[in-house]
């Protein structure tokens, strides 16, 4: 069965109340309260978006969403009353797409998730189709000691994959393409989220794994500048 959210959470009461508010606004929604239920629920059913908390009785959210991540890219929204940064960072690093603080409005929170499964509705054949043509090439671009193969997603540093998510090959890719060319934030947003509503520390998290993977030194980045205040700029030589 197709879905357009899933909830896991523990607090009953929030989840169930949280999914009826969309449902009253036409969005499927299901809930689940532990990992082996969401696990289970993913094995039969499709979803467009998952809403995930970290505190789920003796689970954990964090590990949830790693094994998720092994086998989907579904966009993942942590939804958490724990409000250190240190777990927004490890929530955006495990691969979470967003991180929400409890308590929330019901009504931002649905205007987000609208505009994300919006962004990813008909993950099918349609939007397959719409990124590879967007993608297609006719050869390997090279810069430096880095080749991006576009047909394949995939960027070789020293001819070694260096493993790009399919977001982070997005945003690099587009970063590339507008080569020596201060792009703004929220630029950024519109192009490789199709929304304005993710936060900063999402796409600072993005932009610190692309610097991981491809810079000599991600903390003197060669490659990806920081233009602060602003957003961000791939800067490389003309004949590169």
């Amino acid at each position: 069965m197709n879905w357009d959210c899933l909830i896991v959470d523990d607090e009953v009461e929030l989840a169930k109340a949280t999914c009826e508010y969309f449902e009253m606004f036409g969005l499927s929604c299901a809930v689940v309260t532990n990992s082996d239920d969401c696990v289970m629920f993913m094995e039969n059913n499709q979803v467009k978006l998952i809403l995930l908390d970290i505190n789920l009785g003796n689970d954990s959210g964090f590990e949830l969403c790693k094994a998720l991540r092994k086998n989907t890219d579904v966009p993942i929204l942590f939804i958490s009353a724990r409000q250190s940064d240190d777990d927004v960072l490890i929530a955006l690093n495990i691969g979470g797409d967003d991180y929400i603080k409890k308590p929330y409005s019901l009504s931002v929170l649905l205007a987000k998730v609208k505009v994300i499964i919006k962004r990813y509705d008909g993950v099918g054949q349609k939007n397959r189709s719409s990124d590879e043509v967007s993608l297609q090439s006719d050869g390997p671009d090279r810069c430096g000691n880095l080749r991006i193969d576009k047909d394949a997603m995939k960027v070789y540093r020293n001819e070694e994959d260096v493993g790009f998510k399919t977001k982070e090959f997005k945003l690099f890719l587009y970063l590339y393409e507008n080569k020596n060319r201060v792009i703004a934030k929220d630029e950024l947003f519109a192009k490789i989220w199709g929304d304005a509503f993710f936060s900063d520390g999402t796409l600072n998290v993005h932009i610190r794994k692309i610097r991981e993977k491809i810079e000599e030194n991600p903390n003197q980045p060669q490659l990806i500048k920081t233009i602060w205040g602003i957003g961000y700029m791939f800067e490389t030589q003309e004949n590169q």
